[in-house]
């Protein structure tokens, strides 16, 4: 009796355009709804920490919207840095990263 087990899907190493347009998208519409919670239904408050984590959120929706630009010429998945694949792993954990973990610690 053998032990080897079969599998029923191939396992891929990059994500389809479609997975990562959804999964950017989810994360679009995650980062929206944090703003307008900040927002408090359209009145801003002034206060420092608001103003910073609205600032933060208002950068990674710039980085998720040059990642679905980066879906649709294709480029999406290659690091800036060095220009290899970016791992599978950390396009799923992140999927607006612009860069492998080797290039964005030599960026900070």
């Amino acid at each position: 009796m053998s032990l080897e087990t079969t599998r029923t899907e191939p396992r891929r190493d990059r994500p389809t355009a479609q997975e990562a347009r959804r999964r950017l998208d989810h994360a679009r519409g995650t980062r929206l709804i944090q703003l307008r919670a900040l927002t408090g239904g359209g009145q801003t408050t002034d206060d420092h920490l608001t103003s910073a984590q609205r600032h933060s959120i208002e950068q990674v929706l710039k980085e998720i919207d040059a990642a679905i630009t980066r879906v649709e010429d294709g480029t999406y998945g290659a690091c800036l840095g060095c220009a290899k694949p970016v791992p599978a792993e950390r396009l799923e954990i992140l999927p607006y990263t612009r860069h492998c973990v080797t290039c964005q610690r030599r960026a900070t």
